[in-house]
């Protein structure tokens, strides 16, 4: 037996995380299996910022957070906020997926820094259930406020980044990149705080239908 599990053994394992085991956090399943195993909590965390990095526009990055989107609007009755989204969300298409429509909120903005500023409110707010912002940002900072405002609103936030911004480092707990794959997303884990680091697994998008 080693040490750590002599520890774990004595004192309690759940009181004890040890480093190859996934953190336990609050988290929201995805919906996806796979996705779910090589996440903190095993599922998108709550409280924290999420990063995705679609490296081609409309490969399905949407899509793929419907099943948990779903959960939050229809099941729990949580507003869904989209921000300064690239294109106005097709509403059809959200009403298929089983979202409920009332609690969509769509927010536009002038420019990307009053995006992140109603971002951050939103998030602070804590009603929301999932905050959705795309943004250019590529200062630490802004990153920085949008990771607070969603530890202290414990709401879901999802950041859409562009490739370039794989340059520099992020203070978000996950960060995903997206790549286009036959019917499915291939993801690739570049950072998750308490999960499984540099994995890459497929997701089906039939799954979130």
């Amino acid at each position: 037996m080693s040490r750590a599990q002599a520890i774990a053994q004595e004192i309690g394992s759940s009181h004890l995380w040890l480093g190859r085991q996934l953190a336990v956090s609050p988290a929201q399943s995805t919906g996806f299996a796979a996705l779910d195993n090589v996440l903190p909590g095993r599922g998108w965390p709550i409280g924290a910022l999420t990063e995705l990095i679609p490296t081609v526009e409309g490969i399905g990055e949407l899509r793929l957070l419907l099943p948990a989107l779903r959960a939050l609007s229809r099941d729990q009755g949580r507003p869904i906020v989209f921000i300064r989204p690239p294109h106005v969300p097709y509403a059809p298409a959200l009403a298929r997926a089983g979202l409920s429509l009332t609690s969509i909120i769509r927010i536009e903005t002038r420019d990307d820094e009053d995006a992140r500023w109603a971002a951050e409110q939103t998030l602070r707010e804590g009603v929301a259930g999932a905050v959705l912002l795309w943004s250019r940002a590529d200062a630490d900072l802004p990153l920085r406020r949008l990771q607070l405002a969603a530890q202290e609103g414990q709401a879901l936030a999802f950041l859409y980044r562009h490739p370039r911004c794989l340059q520099n480092a992020s203070p978000a707990a996950v960060r995903l990149t997206l790549n286009p794959a036959p019917g499915a997303i291939r993801i690739t884990v570049i950072k998750a705080r308490g999960g499984t680091r540099e994995a890459s697994l497929l997701c089906p998008l039939r799954e979130a239908a």
